[in-house]
């Protein structure tokens, strides 16, 4: 009977299996290659790379534009005339997209890492290809609709700046592990180059990164007063007596509207240009429900209730959360005129600022749309130095009636031309306002939801806020973060110095942990402590010996097999 002997005996890695199984669906050992990558997977894996940058800017930018997600849906709304969440499967995709490249790239590390072979697999090219192009195209389509929402990027930075430049320098120092094997296995002096520079970059960072809520404690001025944009419409249906009263439940210190004039004169709080979003006039009165608020009088509006839609479409997921009582108080709610917010804001003693829209050319009111607004005002009875007045229209005309109003701009304007026209506060987005004019005007800036961009207002000296969250800013007492200048940079240098000393370890440790395995593979190691071993196990690593030598280029297989008594063709052994 003629025996024959297994090729090789081989240990199985289940760990290594798996990672170039997922990467490049090569399970099975003799798929594997510890040759250099091909200049076309090269390609793929920079592809790779640009991928994953792109994409944690996308999921970077989505996840600070929080705060304006309200705008963002008004703006599909206005152009698709149906209320939804846009922003929802955005997430879900950036967040799927980013996990999955993420993963792809943790995968490429571990195969240099272990020294193998990047081959990453057609499916996964077609995925990598696919978020790449989405990526694109989402970020085209926001420059072209929002591209004043890129500026969160640079103002959301003062807040995590610091934050992000340590978790940067620890990811690259943990990543010097692999270079330090890379250059350590195949003297790559290349990729040591480029650990440096990075290295020196981010150490060198801090003296570029710059924020307002680096600065002594004692600098810090008083707490932003927060005004209750259209309310508190995360609460309530927006531009609403009840949403106003909740909002003074948080304490706000003003009421923020938007004002239309209707038929008969009356004006009356609506921010968008139709009653469709807000009101029940598609069943009230359907053949109106294009037409324009403006073309409504005050007895029809009356009529259209202004809260069932709230319930239905809980635009900010919060309708679950409210008690039955809310519940019934918001089912109930009318439109509400100006006056009526007036009177709510007198008697509580708050500011109210509110943006006033002219009504089109054939309106009734088109040329006495001031006059009516002035003649609410002073019919409220609410103190005139209560009540921030924002139109641009005859503002003469306006300071001689009721020279008690304070004048308001919702542009941006020099000092010099603000105490030309008489002006004295600013109404601006937040984007549009620096540190200069925030020093020099009285500003409120617009829309300040989350505690972050709070914070970062807060300690630019900001005065007052306007915010559609003023319950959640209600739980800010004081800034999220505030960091002396000296101990920031304590933290900087203590920072650059354990990384510094830990990627000299790491070169250090690799160097000799790879020192004696350069004239050695792990076969000969192994087969030199066979001494007492069976001779089928002496047998077995001989063989191993003979793969690994011809593999290294000592001599044919042939040769190999006669010295060693074997039988090249059948894997017999000769003495058998």
């Amino acid at each position: 009977m003629v025996k024959h002997q297994p090729l090789q005996v081989y240990e199985r890695q289940l760990c290594l299996s798996c990672i170039t199984g997922i990467y490049g669906c090569r399970w099975k050992r003799y798929q594997r290659s510890h040759d250099d990558t091909t200049k076309w997977e090269l390609l793929w894996s920079l592809i790779l790379l640009l991928t994953f940058c792109l994409l944690l800017v996308w999921f970077y930018f989505w996840w600070e534009a929080h705060n304006d997600y309200n705008e963002f849906n008004w703006f599909l709304y206005n152009r698709s005339g149906v209320w939804s969440d846009g922003t929802a499967p955005i997430l879900a995709t950036t967040a799927a997209g980013f996990t999955y490249v993420a993963f792809l790239m943790v995968l490429a590390l571990c195969h240099i890492a272990l020294g193998q072979q990047l081959n990453l697999h057609w499916l996964h090219k077609i995925g990598v290809t696919a978020a790449l192009l989405t990526t694109i195209v989402g970020v085209i389509s926001v420059n072209q609709t929002w591209r004043q929402e890129w500026d969160v990027i640079p103002i959301s930075l003062q807040a995590t700046g610091p934050f992000l430049h340590l978790g940067a320098l620890a990811a690259v120092t943990a990543l010097s592990w692999i270079v330090a094997g890379q250059v350590t296995r195949a003297e790559r002096t290349n990729m040591t180059s480029i650990l440096c520079f990075a290295l020196l970059g981010l150490y060198v960072m801090p003296l570029y990164i710059t924020s307002p809520c680096i600065m002594e404690p004692a600098d810090l001025k008083p707490r932003p007063d927060v005004i209750g944009q259209q309310g508190a419409p995360m609460l309530a249906p927006e531009n609403t007596l009840w949403s106003f009263q909740r909002a003074l439940q948080m304490n706000v210190t003003g009421l923020e509207a938007d004002v239309t004039i209707s038929v008969d004169g009356v004006p009356f709080l609506m921010h968008d240009r139709t009653l469709r979003r807000t009101t029940d006039v598609e069943k009230v009165f359907p053949d109106r429900r294009m037409d324009e608020a403006s073309s409504f009088n005050w007895t029809d509006l009356q009529q259209l209730n202004a809260g069932q839609w709230f319930l239905q479409d809980d635009p900010f997921w919060t309708v679950r959360t409210l008690s039955q009582h809310e519940t019934a108080l918001i089912a109930n709610q009318c439109v509400c005129s100006l006056e009526q917010l007036l009177r709510l804001a007198s008697y509580h003693n708050s500011t109210v600022v509110f943006r006033l829209r002219r009504p089109p050319p054939e309106h009734p009111c088109y040329d006495s749309w001031i006059n009516d607004t002035l003649q609410a005002v002073q019919q409220s009875g609410v103190p005139q130095s209560l009540v921030m007045w924002t139109p641009d229209e005859h503002r003469a005309q306006v300071r001689q009636q009721a020279p008690a109003l304070i004048q308001t701009s919702v542009e941006k304007l020099s000092p010099q031309s603000l105490n030309q026209s008489g002006i004295s506060r600013l109404l601006l987005r937040y984007n549009q306002a620096s540190t200069e004019d925030i020093r020099h005007v009285n500003v409120t800036l617009y829309t300040v939801n989350e505690p972050w961009l709070y914070s970062v207002l807060w300690c630019s000296g900001v005065s007052s806020v306007s915010s559609e969250a003023p319950h959640i800013l209600r739980k800010v007492p004081y800034p999220i973060w505030l960091m002396r200048p000296n101990g920031y940079c304590l933290i900087w240098v203590s920072a650059d110095l354990i990384s510094f000393v830990v990627v000299i370890g790491i070169f250090v440790f690799q160097k000799y942990r790879m020192s004696g395995m350069h004239s050695y593979n792990p076969e000969q190691i192994m087969l030199s402590a066979t001494v007492r071993r069976s001779s089928r196990d002496i047998s077995v690593m001989k063989e191993k010996l003979i793969f690994s030598e011809v593999r290294n280029g000592v001599g044919s297989a042939e040769e190999l097999y006669a010295d060693n008594d074997y039988d090249y063709y059948t894997n017999q052994g000769i003495g058998q």
